[in-house]
């Protein structure tokens, strides 16, 4: 077995021992209220951590272009509750004139 096949070996039966503990530990009860609020936040911070990821970052190096102005026209488009396939576009078109004009 190689290295990497290993890997990914550790890795699945770490996660399914993560996916397993909570129930295991809990047993059924319910979380304490400020924690299930904490575990409701964590999926929309990571989902803003990964976008503002990539957007602005390029391996260890801080990258301001066009990237920026996407994400600010998909914001400004979210705001004005716009459907989903209308945001996608804004952006996309944003991001690819802002790289045209710079």
């Amino acid at each position: 077995m190689s290295d990497a096949w290993l890997a990914v070996l550790v890795v699945g039966a770490g996660t399914i021992a993560l996916k397993g503990a909570g129930p295991a530990i809990l047993g059924g009860r319910r979380l304490p209220p400020r924690l299930d609020g904490a575990v409701n936040l964590l999926a929309p911070a990571l989902l803003a951590a990964l976008v503002v990821d990539q957007t602005v970052a390029s391996g260890r190096h801080l990258v301001l272009d066009a990237r920026i102005g996407g994400v600010a026209a998909a914001a400004i488009a979210i705001a004005l509750r716009l459907p989903l396939l209308a945001v996608l576009v804004i952006a996309a078109v944003t991001t690819a004139l802002l790289r045209l004009t710079f």
